[in-house]
């Protein structure tokens, strides 16, 4: 249990930093970003599966058709409602959507996945969801605060509906990862993680080629391949695949194969709490009394839910049977 929650916490602060990316490139498009960190990723996959190439020969059609559904949705269209989000909303209130991932995830996971490894009870599981809740509504209603008469009102809600696709497209991703890293235990995640960087780079070059076309049609000052900035950009998209997409795949593959999926679901804040914090330190200010209450009733509400026993489900047909028979 332990060592899954840190490799949890570990993944939460590498994967924090992909909200700080689009504000360093904010004249580059999401769909490019996402374009880009995903080549990224695919090339630094390249040489770690040469080196794995016996263990990925183990892998069957099937596995490599689950891993490129993985990597297309929790990926490449992830990122790019992500970063097209952070663009039009800023990224702490962003963040704080991607931050309701915790709740989604947890309740999906106890209704979908709890027949299989058993639920946690909802009457204990309440109390550290609402905190999780209450934490997120201090700090979305702090950030708002903070935009103020400079909200762009059609802007905003066009990211707020991005952002809202990208925590569908989330929910799906960790939830499926984790049940089929749970049934295959001897992958190593380092495997795994390598698996969908090598699947991931054939669709990011063609989402590439598919932005880069749409770019010269709608944007021909754009300067293409690698845009205005293109030693920073490429340096951004290095950084973030390595770090963020394989480093941060792979310690969030080795959480799922040590806890039960409905435990991942509050893990998943880590993220939120470190995109935060790097978004404050990019920005070089202290966070508000408001959201410093809602971080505070986030690590709150995480603590309370690890310390949740999940109830087999056998144990409650044993019982069941148990009734019956007096």
């Amino acid at each position: 249990m332990l060592a899954g929650v840190l490799f949890a916490l570990a993944a939460g602060l590498l994967w924090g930093l992909i909200f700080v990316g689009p504000l360093i490139v904010p004249d580059y498009p999401g769909a490019l970003q996402s374009a880009g960190r995903y080549v990224a990723f695919g090339l630094i996959a390249m040489p770690l599966a040469w080196h794995a190439r016996h263990q990925l020969r183990r892998l069957r059609a099937a596995d490599w058709v689950e891993a490129l559904k993985l990597s297309l949705i929790g990926n490449l269209i992830y990122y790019a409602c992500l970063a097209s989000a952070i663009q039009r909303t800023g990224a702490p209130v962003s963040t704080m959507i991607i931050g309701t991932l915790p709740v989604v995830i947890s309740v999906t996971a106890n209704l979908c996945y709890g027949h299989l490894e058993g639920r946690l009870s909802w009457r204990r599981l309440t109390p550290a969801l609402l905190l999780i809740a209450l934490g997120l509504l201090c700090v979305n209603g702090a950030e708002l605060q903070t935009l103020g008469p400079a909200l762009d009102t059609k802007r905003y809600l066009g990211g707020i509906l991005l952002a809202l696709f990208a925590v569908a497209c989330w929910t799906w991703y960790p939830l499926r990862n984790a049940r089929w890293l749970r049934s295959h235990p001897q992958t190593k995640p380092s495997t795994w993680a390598t698996a969908q960087g090598v699947v991931t780079l054939p669709l990011a070059l063609l989402a590439w080629l598919l932005v880069s076309g749409q770019l010269v049609w709608q944007r021909p000052d754009f300067a293409l391949p690698l845009g205005p900035r293109p030693y920073v950009f490429t340096g951004l998209m290095l950084m973030i695949g390595l770090l963020c997409s394989w480093l941060g795949t792979l310690c969030w593959n080795a959480a799922s194969q040590r806890l039960p999926t409905v435990l991942l679901g509050p893990l998943i804040v880590f993220e939120t709490l470190f995109g935060l914090l790097w978004t404050f330190v990019w920005q070089e200010n202290w966070p508000p009394l408001l959201t410093l209450s809602g971080i505070t009733c986030l690590i709150v509400g995480v603590i309370y839910a690890m310390r949740i026993k999940p109830q087999p489900l056998v144990k409650k047909m044993k019982i069941r049977r148990d009734r019956k028979s007096d």
